[in-house]
């Protein structure tokens, strides 16, 4: 018994980094959406009008796609409570969304405001020629 309890406790510990591969880090979810693109110089809005999607990169960015380009934004503040199972709402009186404005986080399962982030700059990332 205290063998076949000792090669299940083997089976946990090792099958664990297997699932724990299975989701990619942040960075490397960030490094796959700007694949094959290069970054051009911020702008401080954009067109909410323009906005097709949005991918939100836990605890770094949210990544705001306008036509071929994608602009990344990293918050001035909030950044750490970005989680990509949250859903975005964004209350805007004009027609762009701008650094400084706020972005309120909903949990996607309770429908509850669960946090907030003050967007910084949008960095704009074009497709290089080659891709």
């Amino acid at each position: 018994m205290k063998r076949i309890a000792s090669l299940l406790a083997a089976a946990v510990v090792l099958a664990a980094p297997a699932g724990a591969a299975a989701r990619d880090t942040a960075e490397t979810k960030f490094e796959k959406a700007l694949a094959g693109r290069v970054a051009g110089a911020p702008v401080r809005c954009i067109s909410l009008g323009g906005i097709t999607s949005s991918q939100i990169i836990d605890g770094k960015a949210i990544i705001y796609r306008v036509g071929s380009k994608m602009y990344v934004n990293q918050p001035r503040s909030g950044a750490d409570q970005l989680d990509d199972r949250d859903v975005l709402l964004t209350r805007n009186v004009g027609t762009q969304l701008c650094g400084a404005d706020t972005v309120q986080l909903i949990d996607s399962s309770s429908r509850a405001i669960r946090s907030f982030v003050v967007l910084g700059d949008f960095v704009p990332y074009t497709r290089t020629k080659a891709s």
